[in-house]
C-alpha cells in the first residue's frame, strides 16, 4: 500500500470534518485534560446494578486473545482491576471472538448476569443493534475506535486515528534520525480502512519531519481482523530487516510480543500499538515506545463520565488526542525526538488548520475507499 496524492476537491470538506471531529473530542470546554473524577463503589452500584443484587458484574468481549499484552488485553486488565478495587466478582471475559460468531458470543455473555457489557472493538459490534434491544437492562459500552452507528442502548468511546498516528510518524522520524536509519515497516493485518488511516497518517507524520524517510505497509493476517498471526508477522519483519528496515511498528494484537521480541533480538527499534504501559514492562522486549489507544485507559476515563450522566446510552464520546491519553509515547526518548513529539502534540492542540485539513483528508480517503 502506498500513500496517495490528496485530491484538492476534498480539501474544504475534510478541513470541516477535521474541525468537527476535534470539536466533538474536546466538548464545550477545556476540561479534557483534567483527571477523571473518582467514583464511589455505591455510585457504581447505583448506576449499573441491573438485577438488584447489590453488586456489579462486568462482561468483556474481546476480538483477540485476552492475554496478548496489547490492545485486547488492556480492556480485560482494566475490568479485572476495576472489579477488584470495588469488591465486585471478577469480570466474565469472552475472547478471540471473530466477526462471524460475534452475535452468539455476545448473546452468551449477556445471559450470564452481567450488568455492564464492554465490547472491545467495532470489529465485533455488528450485532449490537439487535442485542441492545434484546437485553435492554444491560449497560452496553463499546470501545469502538473509529466509531459505530449510534444506538439508543449503546454508549461509545471513540478516538480519531489520524492525529494519533500523525504523532506516531513524528515520533518514529525522531527515532530514525537518532540512529541514522531511513526505512520503517508497518506490520498490520489486511489493509482494513482503519489500518489505511493509521498507516497513511503515520507516513504523513514521518515525512513531515523528513521527506526522505519511508515506511512500507505489510499485511500479516487473513482478511478480516486477523492481527494475531505471529508466524507471518515475524517472517515479514525478518524480510523487512534484510531490506534495510531499522524500525518496526507492530500494529498487531496476538502477534505483538513475537514481533517485539524479534525486533529486540535483531537490534531494531520497535513500537507497540495500543497499550500505555510498555515503557514500564520487564518483559525482555526493548520497546522503543507505543502508539497509545489503550482500551483500559479509555474505559477508566469513560465510566465516571457514564455515572455522572455525561456519556449516556445513545451517545458517543470522542477522546481528544493528547499526551498521557493517546498518541505516541517514547521510552527513554532522545531529547531531539521528544522535542519533535511535543511539537506535534502542540500543533494538534492549537487546532492548526493546515494540519487538521491534511489529517481530515487522510481519514476521508480511508473510509470512502478512495
Amino acid at each position: 500500500m502506498q500513500t496517495k496524492t490528496l485530491r484538492k476537491p476534498l480539501q474544504l470538506l475534510t478541513l470541516l470534518l477535521a474541525f468537527t471531529l476535534i470539536a466533538a473530542a474536546c466538548g464545550d470546554d477545556d476540561d479534557s485534560s483534567e483527571p477523571a473524577p473518582t467514583t464511589t463503589t455505591s455510585a457504581i452500584v447505583a448506576a449499573f446494578d441491573s438485577d438488584g443484587d447489590g453488586t456489579v458484574t462486568i462482561g468483556v468481549a474481546a476480538a483477540g486473545p485476552r492475554d496478548d499484552n496489547g490492545y485486547y488485553q488492556s480492556l480485560v486488565n482494566f475490568a479485572e482491576q476495576y472489579s477488584a478495587d470495588n469488591g465486585f466478582a471478577p469480570p466474565i471475559v469472552s475472547d478471540n471472538i471473530g466477526a462471524a460468531e460475534a452475535a452468539q458470543a455476545l448473546s452468551d455473555l449477556a445471559q450470564q448476569g452481567v450488568d455492564i457489557l464492554m465490547v472491545g472493538a467495532s470489529e465485533i459490534a455488528e450485532p449490537l443493534p439487535d442485542l441492545t434491544e434484546q437485553y435492554p437492562d444491560i449497560f452496553w459500552y463499546c470501545n469502538c475506535g473509529a466509531g459505530f452507528q449510534e444506538l439508543p442502548g449503546l454508549a461509545q468511546a471513540t478516538d480519531w486515528g489520524s492525529p494519533i498516528h500523525y504523532t506516531a510518524g513524528v515520533a518514529m522520524a525522531g527515532i530514525l534520525q537518532d540512529h541514522g536509519g531511513d526505512k520503517a515497516v508497518f506490520l498490520g493485518c489486511c489493509d482494513i480502512n482503519f489500518e489505511r488511516e493509521a498507516y497513511n497518517a503515520t507516513v504523513f507524520g514521518l515525512q513531515s519531519v523528513d521527506p526522505n524517510l519511508t515506511m512500507e505497509y505489510v499485511s500479516t493476517g487473513d482478511f478480516q481482523f486477523d492481527f494475531n498471526n505471529s508466524a507471518n508477522a515475524t517472517a515479514a519483519l525478518t524480510n523487512a530487516i534484510s531490506n534495510g528496515v531499522t524500525l518496526a511498528y507492530a500494529y498487531l494484537g496476538g502477534a505483538l510480543e513475537a514481533v517485539g521480541q524479534l525486533a529486540t533480538d535483531e537490534g531494531v527499534a520497535v513500537f507497540a500499538a495500543g497499550p500505555a504501559d510498555v515503557c514500564e514492562r520487564d518483559d525482555g522486549i526493548n520497546w522503543t515506545g507505543s502508539i497509545v489507544f489503550d482500551g483500559g485507559v479509555y474505559a477508566r476515563e469513560a465510566l465516571p463520565l457514564i455515572i455522572a450522566g455525561d456519556l449516556a446510552e445513545g451517545s458517543t464520546y470522542q477522546f481528544p488526542t493528547e499526551p498521557g491519553l493517546n498518541g505516541a509515547l517514547l521510552c527513554d526518548a532522545p531529547a531531539d525526538a521528544q522535542a519533535l513529539l511535543d511539537e506535534a502534540f502542540g500543533l494538534i492542540a492549537s487546532f492548526d488548520g493546515e494540519l487538521l485539513g491534511a489529517l481530515g483528508e487522510i481519514s476521508g480517503e480511508a473510509y470512502s475507499g478512495g
